[in-house]
């Protein structure tokens, strides 16, 4: 969060009277018409408002950059190399030539001054097999860190499962190595892919830790899996015998009362007392926190006052008076904010840029200007200089009453003051200005986020995805889905989610033909456990379809079919019409089967289709599979068709099988086809099989006037079949 040099402070009163003027102006002549300005906008907050639950609560805070001495020369040389040439041999041989060997200060260093996880990585692979470095437990964990802090989880999942060949043995896979992939999982927004790494941890013997159920915890809370929640915890006591710890509980108690579950927050807090787990002041933050957050902040302070009685040891801190403050603003019961402010002092506790914009924000929503002015020059009590989130706060209040050219002046002082703007700076303008239909501006502060890579910073305000939802779509609607998609994917990375904005984007691929684009935000979307909207499967498969691409409609018609979703009948059959066109014929038929599971009506064309070219390509099991699927299912094919077609390809033994198969259902075959394919047989040498199926044309009575038992009988009688032969004579017309 920046902070105000000491030699700008003193351009504070300046900063108060230019930028309150406008707004008390104001105010004064519409405070009698609340309605016109209604108090239900974004909340600008800071990075550091959106922790002030509490301090960290995770229990292994193995995510943090370790501390490090002064980097060494070398260690910095090294990094220098790395971060700007391509790994090459010639790379390698400059590194060898800077460090014949590694020592255990230089690797470290160098790992973590090495700016993206591929070189990382590479560097990683090299210094075991050139620098003779033998890596440790440490050191695979700190590669493991790195690249599941860059999101690059497919890497990171392939590298904790390689630790223990590329350390021959002597790494042994344990929990905390799960715990971090865990972790980077559900930063990503995949609480699924955590799920899946926590059974796989089970599976292979690697026995869960209480940092492992902690870590669980968290991303489930965070998505609202608080059913899910229930069973692991129950897992954890009862399978495994774990016993939770301070942390475990605050988790707890903080996700579900983040979830409007605050009496079920309350029950992990008695729970505390059977495992002699006692509550700090992150506990009794936290609930605090859920009672304001379900309006009961009377109640809130109560809990704080209690709190100061029940032990000498347990202290309301900042963060406590902080949360009360956001609480009593929240209801907009100002005078009670103040007061807890006053009580905040009067304990002797110094508020910090949180507390003192929480107040603002409050303020400025219940158009207590003044009292914004008595903070901002220090007559409040306590020194505050302002911050991002004070701009922030101080543009969305001008924005909402209206005021873009001001809010965009306070832009420019922050600029000159050197405050550092993060996503809600950007965030604020950009949709006022798109509300007010002034679009050029818009975008000109969206490429400017997108050149300075806002979104990126781990610092600020985490990026709320629907904030950007109005710029979206004008880009998607205008032809510039691309460039919507640039930012879209930072706001990704930083494991925000929105799915309105999916669709927004999906959509505007379609519009511009880029339907692969927009496929991949769609398995995106499924990744992130949101379903999709079917009018998104619907322009995506239209738009394959148009592009002669069946195989990919086909994949997204079976996602929107796992989306719980039934396209038409005449979808199913353009997309087999297609793939048949394409000749996919496996594809098609497993296509077919899809349709016969789901009850789809089948159309015997595109049927017969199918299996004539699961036949051509001489996929003849599939191809008898499809056609008895088919009759199975109260369908047909052509199968005179079918047979002509095989007897044309010399497939005689094919066209034998299909004709048994009608006689078996006691349909007509043509005699002359099984003439045809009677002495084809006989002639190719497959007398038995030409023999049977005859024996099986009289048994059915349908044997009479065949031009074929002339071939048959010479044949039986030069392979020595004389009984065979004489039943084929007898049935020969008489000359």
């Amino acid at each position: 969060m920046a902070i105000l040099p000491n030699s700008q402070r003193q351009r504070i009163p300046l900063l108060v009277t230019k930028f309150l003027k406008p707004f008390c102006k104001h105010s004064s002549s519409s405070s009698s018409s609340s309605s016109d300005h209604p108090s239900s906008i974004p909340r600008p907050y800071s990075s550091a408002h959106s922790n002030a639950d509490g301090d960290t609560i995770d229990g292994e805070n193995q995510d943090a950059k370790p501390t490090t001495p002064t980097k060494t020369k070398r260690a910095r040389a090294m990094a220098h190399l790395i971060n700007t040439k391509h790994w090459s041999k010639h790379l390698e041989c400059s590194l060898s030539s800077l460090s014949p060997s590694l020592s255990k200060t230089t690797f470290f260093q160098t790992l973590r001054l090495i700016k993206t996880p591929s070189q990382a990585l590479h560097f990683f692979i090299w210094s075991q097999q050139s620098a003779a470095f033998v890596h440790t437990h440490q050191s695979f964990f700190l590669m493991l860190q790195i690249l599941g802090r860059t999101r690059n989880l497919n890497a990171a999942r392939n590298f904790l499962f390689s630790i223990e060949n590329k350390s021959n043995g002597a790494v042994k896979l344990d929990d905390k190595f799960f715990n971090s992939l865990i972790r980077s999982y559900g930063n990503a927004g995949l609480f699924q892919e955590s799920i899946k790494v926590f059974m796989t941890m089970k599976s292979i013997g690697i026995s869960p830790s209480v940092v492992t159920f902690n870590s669980l915890f968290f991303i489930l809370l965070q998505r609202g899996r608080t059913g899910m929640a229930y069973k692991l915890y129950d897992e954890m006591l009862t399978t495994y015998g774990v016993t939770p710890d301070t942390y475990t509980f605050n988790i707890l108690i903080r996700g579900f009362c983040r979830n409007s579950m605050v009496d079920n927050g309350f029950q992990f807090f008695k729970e505390m007392s059977r495992f002699r787990c006692e509550p700090d002041v992150v506990t009794y933050n936290t609930l605090v926190d859920g009672l304001c957050r379900a309006g009961k902040v009377k109640i809130a302070h109560n809990l704080v006052k209690g709190m100061v009685k029940k032990s000498s040891v347990l202290n309301p801190n900042v963060v406590t008076y902080t949360t009360l403050i956001r609480g009593y603003c929240g209801k907009q019961e100002m005078g009670e904010a103040l007061d807890v402010l006053k009580e905040m002092l009067d304990r002797g506790l110094k508020p910090n840029s949180i507390t003192y914009n929480t107040l603002i924000q409050g303020l400025c929503e219940a158009r207590k200007l003044d009292k914004i002015k008595d903070i901002l020059e220090g007559t409040s009590g306590g020194h505050f200089v302002p911050d991002t989130c004070t701009f922030n706060t101080l543009m969305n209040a001008h924005c909402s009453a209206g005021n873009i050219d001001e809010a965009l002046k306070v832009f420019e002082k922050m600029t000159d003051l050197q405050v550092q703007p993060d996503s809600a700076t950007f965030s604020v303008l950009i949709r006022c200005l798109c509300e007010r239909r002034d679009f050029g501006r818009a975008e000109k502060l969206f490429d400017e986020l997108d050149k300075r890579k806002i979104l990126l910073c781990d610092d600020g305000c985490k990026p709320l995805v629907a904030a950007y939802n109005p710029i979206f779509e004008y880009l998607c609607q205008n032809g510039k889905t691309k460039k919507a998609e640039v930012v879209f994917r930072q706001l990704m990375r930083r494991g925000t989610q929105d799915p309105p904005s999916y669709k927004t984007l999906i959509k505007g691929h379609c519009r511009e033909g880029t339907f692969e684009a927009g496929h991949d935000l769609l398995v995106f979307m499924l990744r992130r456990d949101f379903v999709p909207e079917a009018e998104i499967y619907e322009s995506l498969i239209d738009g394959f379809l148009k592009k002669s691409e069946p195989n990919l409609a086909r994949d997204t018609l079976e996602k929107m079919l796992k989306s719980s979703y039934l396209p038409r009948t005449s979808t199913f059959h353009v997309i087999l019409m297609d793939l048949i066109k394409k000749g996919c014929a496996s594809e098609s038929a497993s296509f077919v089967k899809l349709m016969l599971e789901k009850k789809i009506r089948q159309n015997i064309n595109l049927s017969t289709d199918t299996v004539r070219q699961l036949f051509e390509s001489g996929l003849q099991d599939e191809a008898f599979d499809i056609v008895r699927l088919l009759y199975a299912n109260g369908y047909a094919v052509r199968m005179e068709e079918l047979t002509l077609f095989l007897c044309q390809r010399r497939k005689l033994l094919e066209a034998r099988e299909l004709l048994l198969f009608c006689l078996e259902k006691d349909q007509s075959v043509d005699l002359d086809i099984c003439s045809t394919v009677i002495s084809g047989l006989s002639k190719g040498r497959r007398v038995s099989e030409a023999f049977g199926f005859y024996y099986e044309l009289v048994e059915k009575g349908i044997q009479k006037h065949m031009s074929c038992l002339k071939d048959l009988q010479h044949a039986l009688e030069a392979e020595g079949k004389s009984t065979e032969a004489e039943f084929v004579t007898k049935r020969m017309p008489k000359k």
